[in-house]
């Protein structure tokens, strides 16, 4: 029952992070769109009212004007909206999703042995650290070195390095997929950060200053700008970091925070290069295509670097009966899985031949008595019913066993490929 109702709460925090973070980042990507696309006023009134740009735009059958002050309007409005729940929401939903889908059971996800054998306790505590210390490295920096000439190129770098240090020890101490994860959701929280400290309060100093009819400081106004822009450069890293968890062959890389850093990397480029178009169709600046390249050139140099190497059918026969023969006794060494079942090396596989294996690697999380993701596989019926997810899982994707907890053997899951491949019989 537990297991059921943790899935629950895993879709239904999915569903609701989702929601909140389209609605934060599709809010976000529209006001770098506004303030790169903004015009200097032509009305004489919009200039003497101190408008510094507007925008003419055609949506959803209707005409919109906005505008921007360059300082405080001659008039604050009776409404005025204020954008910071979309931000707390993502958050909130994220870490409540974080804490049910990792740190509830941080021995079975964030935790992968062969990399870091440390008590579940530890690993929580390491992991919210990562969030903690992020933000602290992170404001530090921006508060020393942002207001400082050539701030934005120093406090880039900066972070640059300080998100790769992360990526580097987070896939050394937690098993990838978490480690990926883990770095998504550090960014995020300082992207939420940003808001909670200093974007909102800043605004709120403004706001205060011109109902006290005293002048605003723009200050306030240069250090939300600066946040606001960071947190649309993390926007693209942090999305690839969550999406990434569903695709092994990213995580599960023996390189694979560099992997992450490539990958973050070519996101920050590409969203460059939309947040500086905007600015190349009024004449700003030239055409930003070059950070698209980069950031194209990353993603394709990835997936050339990540392609498995081919092999002719007498390599794979042989490499498969070399993994067979070593199978029983070699990679089935996990802690307490002990030596794995015999495993034949040719001739049809039916129901009696990958039962034991299904035994030794799988009932534990998938039969009657535990049913992760209610899914059980310790009956010919029930196998019958996900044998398409138990070939994805196992022998495609290969992220199952979780962080391979159970030591499946490479002969194992090429015996499980031959069931598969052969009809799936349950007999």
């Amino acid at each position: 029952m537990e297991s059921y109702l943790l899935d629950w709460a895993n879709l239904l925090l999915r569903w609701a992070h989702v929601i909140t973070a389209i609605a934060w980042v599709g809010s976000s990507f529209y006001f770098v769109f506004l303030d790169s696309s903004l015009t200097p006023p032509e009305e004489e009134d919009l200039k003497r009212q101190g408008v510094s740009g507007e925008l003419w735009a055609l949506h959803g059958g209707g005409f919109y004007h906005p505008v921007k002050f360059a300082g405080a309007p001659p008039q604050l409005p009776k409404h005025l909206h204020w954008f910071y729940w979309e931000s707390y929401s993502t958050w909130l939903t994220g870490f409540a999703l974080f804490t049910v889908s990792y740190l509830w059971s941080a021995g079975t996800y964030l935790i992968d042995k062969s990399v870091m054998d440390w008590a579940p306790a530890a690993a929580v505590a390491v992991a919210l650290g990562f969030l903690v210390v992020f933000w602290l490295a992170y404001d530090a920096i921006c508060r020393i070195f942002g207001q400082r000439k050539n701030g934005d190129a120093i406090v880039g770098a900066l972070v640059a390095v300080l998100v790769c240090i992360a990526a580097w020890l987070a896939c050394h101490w937690f098993a990838g997929r978490a480690a990926f994860l883990l770095v998504g959701a550090m960014i995020a929280t300082a992207m939420s950060a940003n808001v909670f400290f200093w974007i909102i309060p800043g605004q709120r100093a403004m706001v205060a200053s011109i109902q006290a009819g005293q002048p605003v400081d723009p200050i306030h106004g240069k250090r939300g700008k600066q946040r606001s822009v960071h947190n649309t450069y993390f926007t693209l890293p942090v999305l690839f970091a969550m999406l990434s968890n569903h695709y092994s062959f990213t995580y599960s890389h023996p390189q694979n925070w560099l992997v992450l850093i490539i990958m973050m990397f070519a996101g920050a480029a590409i969203r460059q290069f939309f947040v500086l178009r905007h600015g190349f169709k009024l004449g700003r600046n030239a055409h930003p295509w070059p950070y698209a390249a980069v950031g194209v050139a990353c993603i394709v140099g990835a997936v050339a670097w990540l392609a498995p190497a081919p092999q002719s059918p007498s390599t794979a026969s042989a490499a498969s009966d070399a993994s067979s023969s070593a199978g029983a006794t070699a990679a089935g060494g996990a802690s307490g899985a002990g030596t794995g079942p015999a495993v034949a090396q040719s001739g049809p596989v039916g129901y009696a031949q990958i039962q034991p294996v299904l035994a030794q690697r799988c009932y534990m999380c998938h039969a009657d008595q535990v049913q992760m993701k209610n899914v059980r596989v310790d009956t010919p019926q029930a196998l019958a019913t996900h044998a398409q997810a138990v070939y994805q899982q196992v022998v495609v994707s290969r992220s199952m066993p979780m962080n391979n907890s159970t030591g499946i053997t490479e002969a194992e899951r090429d015996l499980i490929r031959r069931w598969f491949e052969g009809g799936a019989p349950t007999h």
